[in-house]
């Protein structure tokens, strides 16, 4: 990893190397040819990667204003979260402010977070079936207690369609989408506030 640094930008790593790497394994476990040792050996790795990532950026100075604050979270029941940390690297890389509240969170607890950090936007995952419901909880109660923040989703189960079906206001297909959709969220708030001032 530290050769392939001197050679390569850190964005572009991650970009073209390990996302595509690790679409790959998801894929095959979802298949049935990658089996949950190689599933989590896989995600071990790819942690350690990107933390050299992260401290190869840090050192280069790339710091930047924050654009925002993002909560990214595992929903209820759920205890996979190796595309919310994929998702979490891409947005700090882009200087969003994340606040990852884990695997396995409570909607109560995800609701009490958006409130009382201010925040305009929520990234809920999912990756197993049965957890869809506490995703779909989760946003119920988001909107009931702070109606105005925004929820994007992703996860292996989900789609377009049904992201929709359970009230999100974005489906995130993959980490890059999460960060077009705030991108275009926060542009368009900054664009407004200028606007209005």
């Amino acid at each position: 990893m530290t050769a392939l640094l001197e050679e390569k930008d850190p964005l572009d790593i991650i970009n073209e190397e390990m996302i595509p790497a690790l679409d790959h394994v998801g894929k095959g476990f979802e298949k049935g040819t990658i089996f949950l040792p190689q599933l989590l050996m896989s995600a071990e790795a790819a942690k350690g990667a990107f933390e050299i990532i992260k401290t190869k950026m840090d050192r280069s100075g790339r710091v930047q204003e924050k654009k925002g604050k993002v909560i990214l979270a595992t929903v209820k029941g759920d205890i996979h979260d190796i595309g919310k940390n994929i998702v979490k690297v891409l947005l700090e890389n882009y200087s969003y402010d994340v606040i990852d509240l884990g695997k396995d969170v409570p909607p109560e607890r995800i609701v009490r977070e958006a409130a009382g950090q201010n925040v305009s936007l929520v990234g809920l995952s999912a990756l197993m079936t049965t957890t869809v419901p506490s995703m779909e909880e989760t946003i119920r109660q988001l909107r009931s207690s702070v109606p105005g923040v925004k929820v994007m989703v992703g996860g292996a189960v989900l789609t377009e369609d049904y992201a929709r079906t359970i009230g999100a206001d974005a489906y995130c297909r993959d980490a890059m989408a999460s960060v077009n959709y705030a991108e275009n969220l926060f542009v368009k708030a900054a664009g407004s506030d200028e606007a209005s001032s």
